[in-house]
């Protein structure tokens, strides 16, 4: 399985997928009435039993480069994997972890024959697939990767946001660190593991003042025709959390433009400035992974886990992808589902090129503080759950 090729930028139709079928309409929903469910078929497509046995951030990236488009293939990224061998239900020996993986799942169906699983392999083995590339490579320095799309814009490259990442050794609960904030781009066509990357870095945080930092890439949105959007305004919007309170910030730029930062915009007060510092919160208490989407005409909904550790699931909706975002509804409380006080939840997001018309197919984390000591007794735990919300049609569709 690891020395399959993955191909990014493929043409579906040699896979006999279907060209030019989108769903049909965008339903006009109430926001304010939902039913909330797990989807034990999505959270069973993870469960595995060799290779890779799980991964958090896990981000559902359309090849096509449309969320809307039909029997799409998906690219799936993941940050801190899990690889080893699962015997029963005991974990055996020779547990690895990498920092990034991916899995390619055609045709959106959570079947596990149409999953495959990709691990780098360098000289001395497993391997994260996305590594910074410095003149000085450190091994306590890697990527954690953030949100990231196919750009129809760009040739259909693929733009990924990650996280530079550096431990600390503190012995803290979290022993790391960001130290750099950057955009991964894969040209259209490359072979796994994409050596052919390029990597830039993104130049609007100082690491070394003390002050607040923006982590971009918690979210992406491509509200561009190109894209498929009900209502493009030509734009891709980049979501970040600043500082320990976690506040939501957006900027954006043109599709084509992405690398060019001198071109971002930022929102402020006073609208959109190119000037980072004019930046202000137009949420709070997010999560470091998130998802903005148009659910329904007009309603751009923000979706995040509370503070990104507490079991709520949120939404936020606005009239544009910008805010104003009105008042925080609880969609789930993933105690509903993990009640062992030894794991907790974290990140959750919405999956829009998942999600059928009128639903939100969501996704949160699993792990724990005791690693070493339960993923041995509990071995699938440390893999991504999915609940469904489905929305009411409003009373003026029906």
């Amino acid at each position: 399985m690891r020395n399959t090729t993955l191909i990014l930028g493929i043409t579906l139709s040699c896979l006999g997928y279907a060209f030019g079928q989108t769903r049909k309409g965008v339903p006009e929903l109430n926001v304010n009435e939902f039913t909330a469910s797990p989807a034990p078929e999505w959270s069973d497509l993870f469960l595995r039993k060799s290779g890779w046995l799980g991964g958090d951030g896990i981000f559902a990236i359309p090849f096509s480069g449309r969320d809307a488009q039909e029997r799409d293939s998906i690219l799936f990224l993941f940050s801190d994997t899990v690889l080893g061998e699962i015997d029963g239900t005991v974990l055996k020996s020779g547990l690895s972890m990498v920092n990034n993986s991916v899995a390619l799942l055609r045709e959106k169906s959570p079947d596990p024959a149409k999953a495959a699983f990709r691990i780098a392999r360098g000289a001395e083995g497993d391997r994260a697939v996305f590594i910074p590339k410095t003149d000085k490579p450190d091994k306590d320095t890697y990527f954690w990767l953030g949100d990231g799309f196919v750009n129809p814009d760009a040739g259909k490259d693929l733009f990924i946001f990650a996280y530079k990442i550096t431990n600390t050794h503190d012995n803290s609960p979290f022993p790391f660190k960001e130290t750099g904030n950057s955009v991964i781009r894969v040209p259209a066509g490359s072979h796994f593991p994409y050596e052919d990357q390029e990597q830039f870095a993104l130049p609007f945080n100082d690491y070394h003042a003390g002050g607040e930092t923006i982590s971009f890439g918690a979210g992406i949105y491509n509200n561009s025709k190109a894209a498929g959007e009900a209502s493009p305004d030509g734009f891709v919007y980049m979501y970040g959390t600043k500082g320990p309170a976690k506040k939501l910030v957006a900027a954006r730029v043109k599709p084509d433009r992405i690398t060019s930062f001198e071109q971002w915009e930022f929102r402020g007060d006073k609208g959109w400035s190119k000037d980072v510092r004019a930046v202000t919160a137009l949420s709070d208490s997010v999560s470091n992974e998130l998802s903005v989407s148009m659910l329904a005409p007009g309603k751009y909904v923000l979706v995040y886990q509370l503070s990104s550790i507490f079991p709520e699931i949120c939404m936020q909706v606005a009239p544009t992808p910008y805010g104003p975002f009105g008042p925080r509804m609880v969609l789930y409380k993933t105690s509903a589902d993990i009640r062992d006080p030894d794991l907790f939840t974290y990140n959750a997001k919405a999956h829009p090129a998942l999600s059928a018309p009128g639903e939100l197919l969501i996704s949160y984390n699993v792990n724990t503080f005791k690693f070493l000591e339960v993923l041995p007794k509990q071995p699938n735990l440390y893999r991504p759950r999915f609940v469904r919300i489905r929305f009411s049609q409003s009373s003026k569709s029906k």
